[in-house]
């Protein structure tokens, strides 16, 4: 039983968009046309792979078994083409990179700049996910390289740690505590504190890094505020309506202008590794292989840099 990749290619666009209308969009074909090319493969197998559910269709059991061999398949038709291309007339090709939103800031965009500068023949293409998400879009070969916080130790990925993002308590210019040294972090567990909505879900960003702390300390529950953003978070916080653990690179601005200050804490030393994320024995094109190396040398990318291990890419 041969099933070729345009069938495998409808199977996962319907299952990412939701639904055979957003799917035939996204591949420019009409309704009628993936439907068929569906039940061609489900002829095929001789399983349905998707199920009517309310809202739309979801992954059936056999579905669900497909997906990720579905994917693999995808991913390396992609690092196939890649590979053509670079030995055609687009020498250096196509390279994406996909990173945690909090790590785009001004570190990362300038070492972009000088790469783009560098490669002026790479389509350089730069999206942001969570960490979850970074992995997920390797697995699938929609992007070469990742950046997120964590190791991810799934077989498929190769994941090594190139820093780690220091964090600190910022708080407003005029707080009562700004610029003094506390000998604890349980003397500010009175204090209303910002995190992202998903901090106690997903354990993958600096998010959940406060509530952990004061659970390290005997203190299980604090008063804090949800926060879906990043730059939301700062401007509550510079407006005095509380404090927030966040990395010191995304606050170095504010603290130079005046408007963000820090709170101190004795016993607080909160960092958050981050690691570059490839596909295990995945294509990676020459121009793809400088930018992981350019990632891994980079001292100010991620706060504290890490030992460099060279000879490991593939």
């Amino acid at each position: 039983m041969a099933m070729d990749s345009d069938a495998l290619l409808t199977f996962v666009t319907i299952h990412q968009a939701g639904g055979f209308s957003s799917a035939a969009e996204r591949l420019g074909r009409s309704q009628p046309a993936i439907s068929r090319r569906i039940a061609l493969l489900e002829d095929q197998l001789g399983v349905p792979v998707f199920e009517r559910a309310a809202g739309g269709v979801v992954l059936s059991q056999a579905g669900r078994a497909l997906l990720p061999h579905a994917e693999r398949v995808l991913a390396a038709l992609r690092d196939a083409e890649s590979a053509i291309a670079a030995l055609r007339d687009r020498p250096a090709g196509r390279v994406a990179l996909v990173a945690v939103g909090t790590l785009a800031g001004t570190n990362l965009t300038a070492v972009l700049r000088r790469f783009a500068a560098d490669h002026p023949g790479v389509e350089l293409v730069v999206g942001t996910a969570n960490s979850a998400e970074v992995s997920d879009m390797i697995r699938r070969g929609e992007a070469m390289v990742g950046l997120r916080y964590l190791a991810d130790l799934s077989p498929d990925l190769v994941c090594e740690r190139i820093g780690a993002e220091t964090m600190a308590v910022a708080c407003a210019a005029d707080h009562p505590r700004a610029g003094r040294r506390q000998a604890t972090l349980a003397a500010l567990a009175g204090e209303r504190w910002f995190a992202f909505r998903n901090a106690y879900e997903q354990r993958e960003t600096f998010a959940d890094n406060i509530f952990a702390q004061f659970q390290a300390r005997g203190i299980g529950a604090i008063g804090w505020t949800p926060v879906d953003s990043l730059n939301a978070m700062k401007r509550m916080v510079e407006a005095g309506f509380g404090i927030a653990l966040l990395p010191q690179s995304a606050i170095a601005e504010e603290r130079r202008l005046g408007s963000l200050a820090v709170i101190p804490v004795a016993d607080l030393k909160a960092a958050n590794p981050v690691h570059t994320v490839v596909r295990r024995d995945g294509y990676l094109s020459p121009a793809t292989r400088d930018l992981l190396c350019r990632l891994a040398e980079t001292p100010d990318l991620a706060g504290e840099r890490a030992p460099v291990r060279r000879g490991r890419r593939r």
